[in-house]
């Protein structure tokens, strides 16, 4: 019997129409998308209508992506199929976050809205952008960071790190790594996430999630900031749920822990393939599939339960 793991998909996954078919054919997703209607008016219209441009502002791409990640899940789930363990990749760990039963779906909605919205202020204060760097060593790769006063963020996999900044500080950072035939990936965002600043928008993301009713997880919710499953206690939570928008996602420590604990399929939830990628390049031989859209959606329920 396969152990699995859901991934929900992080920023930068995003695209218009992203999730319609899933909404159209599924009755637990359209539940889960009119009560989120009814929190954020116009949401659905961004999803399935809005431009590329509209969906890459974080504070519109984040309630957005949010739903299309737990739609996958919604839909599995219908079809009978649930995760042993759940991590996202950085807003992908809100929909985790009411996965795993820590938030109500709703409140983990109105987290999200008011998640996208502080960092989008935070990054309209300082304008930054994040690069993904290629099979540089990372010793190298942090000094050349300090030096240059960017930071090294998402480590992603094995020969991936994402660097983020001010945008004058990581133009510069592409001339050199240009200069030294290093390859960079630039990224569909908005900002300087995952840096010192977004502190203000921690701060305040915390009171936010402290006026929500927070449960123990259900299951294991892999933290991005610690790569260990989230803890029961309602302060530990707070504190992982707000330092996660200005610390690093350690997502490569975290799918070897899952492979550890005897995860053999990964199940990527949400628009995309990214996460998947790293899988395949962080835990050799283990079954990968992602759901999307509704062929996707049958696609790897026929294999799940062929197993």
């Amino acid at each position: 019997m396969a152990k699995i793991a859901f991934l929900f998909a992080g920023q930068g996954s995003q695209y218009p129409g992203m999730a319609k078919d899933l909404y159209e054919a599924s009755e637990s997703v359209r539940g889960l998308f009119d009560k989120a209607e009814a929190i954020r008016t116009g949401t659905l219209k961004q999803m399935f209508e809005g431009t590329a441009e509209e969906l890459k502002r974080t504070d519109n791409t984040q309630p957005c992506l949010f739903l299309a990640d737990l739609a996958t899940a919604a839909a599995l789930k219908e079809r009978g199929i649930e995760a042993d363990a759940a991590t996202g990749f950085s807003l992908g760990e809100i929909a985790g976050l009411a996965y795993a039963g820590i938030l109500t779906n709703e409140d983990a909605f109105r987290l999200v809205v008011s998640r996208g919205a502080r960092m989008q202020k935070a990054a309209e204060a300082q304008e930054g952008s994040m690069i993904a760097v290629l099979r540089m060593d990372v010793t190298e790769l942090r000094a050349l960071c300090a030096e240059l006063g960017v930071y090294p963020v998402n480590y992603n996999c094995p020969g991936q790190v994402v660097v983020s900044g001010e945008a004058d500080k990581i133009a510069k950072m592409k001339e050199v790594l240009t200069e030294r035939n290093i390859r960079f990936v630039e990224l569909a965002v908005g900002g300087p996430f995952h840096t010192p600043y977004m502190k203000e928008a921690a701060e305040g993301l915390r009171g936010d999630a402290e006026q929500l009713p927070i449960s123990a997880p259900r299951i294991p919710l892999y933290a991005n900031r610690t790569a260990q499953p989230y803890p029961d206690g309602k302060d530990e939570i707070l504190t992982l749920i707000s330092e996660q928008i200005c610390n690093s996602v350690l997502f490569e420590d975290t799918l070897k822990k899952l492979a550890e604990e005897g995860i053999d399929t990964f199940v990527e939830c949400g628009p995309g393939k990214t996460l998947s990628g790293f899988v395949k390049r962080t835990v050799p031989g283990a079954k990968i599939l992602q759901v999307f859209d509704k062929d996707s959606l049958e696609a790897s329920v026929s294999i799940i339960l062929q197993e």
